[in-house]
């Protein structure tokens, strides 16, 4: 049968998706969905086809969005997700993420909550916000927000997350208990004699290499990293790149050396890709050596940026690498990254890219 694939969107205004055959060479875009609300991240869950949609903010207050028919209508629920009385209260959804049947968010101030009835209610993982660091724990720019949310697909117990500004931290029990896991990634912004904390590094992005092994890939604020034992100890691939500093990361579906950035120019020279030239930069032997890919993409004049949950691949054959813009823009490629097209432009700022790939 054949196939379908839709690039699910997160943006400031609302939810948009962008649908193509198996060929992606053209491309329809719909939407705005979920009344407009700003949405931080949008994923699929591929046993079910529903949609989840994460967002909110101090106005709107935080809430999930779910469609079971790949968006056309929608429904939310913020039951359950708050802390207790007295605390700081919950802004808005940063992250989801399904696994082994359950829903998890991330939200801001950094937490965690799951929900077990596909997203009509959350409780909270209470084991993160008891752990003795969290008051400790300082905002990134934009705030103390739990932005990357990865569970082993072999072991639903097994969660990382990343949060600005306080680093990476792993539970092997579900999230009852939690350790950090920054070891040799750098805090550039700390006297030197503390440019290696246990915790408090800035990470901008974290995702998983397929395949197992405990392979992951780490952006952060001050540099590109690698761990191959499940965080346990990080090391240093940025050489090659034009900067240390950017968002996003995506790694290929299936062969785990294989890994997309797209850096920027640096945290105060104005967070945007470096010299105005656009590049997706890619790497074939998990980081030791980098290409940078800029066939289709625009090579004067674009000072945009990408945020850190804003690029993805699918799960076809080639792989597909798509990534949005602070300005708007979409861009996609079917060749793992050889060239490239604009899908879409003049969006609202897209902070989300996701896909899902469902029988046409």
């Amino acid at each position: 049968m054949a196939e379908k694939v839709l690039i699910l969107l997160g943006t400031k205004k609302g939810v948009f998706i962008a649908e193509s055959d198996a060929a992606r060479r053209d491309w329809s875009l719909r939407g705005p969905y979920c009344n407009t609300w700003p949405i931080n991240h949008v994923v699929a869950d591929p046993a079910t086809g529903a949609i989840y949609a994460g967002g909110g903010n101090e106005w709107f207050g935080p809430a999930v969005w779910k469609s079971t028919d790949l968006g056309e209508t929608w429904t939310h629920s913020s039951a359950g997700i708050a802390y207790d009385t007295g605390q700081e209260p919950v802004k808005s959804v940063w992250s989801v993420a399904v696994s082994n049947g359950s829903l998890y968010a991330g939200v801001q101030p950094a937490g965690l909550f799951r929900s077990d009835d596909r997203g009509e209610s959350f409780s909270h993982v209470s084991g993160l916000q008891e752990h003795p660091t969290r008051p400790l724990w300082n905002p990134g720019g934009a705030g103390l927000i739990l932005h990357s949310l990865v569970i082993d697909p072999s072991d639903h117990d097994r969660i990382w997350v990343g949060i600005s500004s306080a680093g990476v931290f792993h539970s092997a029990d579900g999230g009852k208990t939690w350790e950090p896991r920054n070891r040799g990634t750098r805090a550039d912004y700390m006297p030197d004699d503390q440019r290696y904390p246990e915790f408090g590094q800035c990470v901008h992005c974290l995702v998983m290499a397929p395949g197992g092994g405990g392979r992951l890939y780490q952006q952060n604020h001050c540099g590109m990293y690698r761990s191959d034992d499940g965080g346990r100890a990080w090391d240093s691939i940025e050489d090659g790149l034009p900067s240390s500093f950017g968002f996003p990361a995506a790694a290929h579906p299936r062969d785990p050396e294989t890994l997309f950035l797209l850096p920027l120019n640096g945290d105060s020279a104005g967070r945007f890709v470096p010299e105005g030239k656009a590049a997706v930069w890619r790497t074939r032997d998990g980081g030791a050596t980098w290409r940078d890919m800029r066939a289709g993409l625009p090579q004067e004049t674009a000072f945009f940026g990408v945020l850190r949950q804003a690029m993805a691949t699918d799960r076809l054959e080639p792989a597909g690498v798509y990534f949005g813009t602070n300005s708007g823009a979409l861009y996609a490629s079917a060749d793992e990254g050889d060239s490239w097209t604009a899908v879409a432009q003049h969006l609202p700022t897209i902070s989300s890219v996701e896909t899902l790939v469902v029988e046409a």
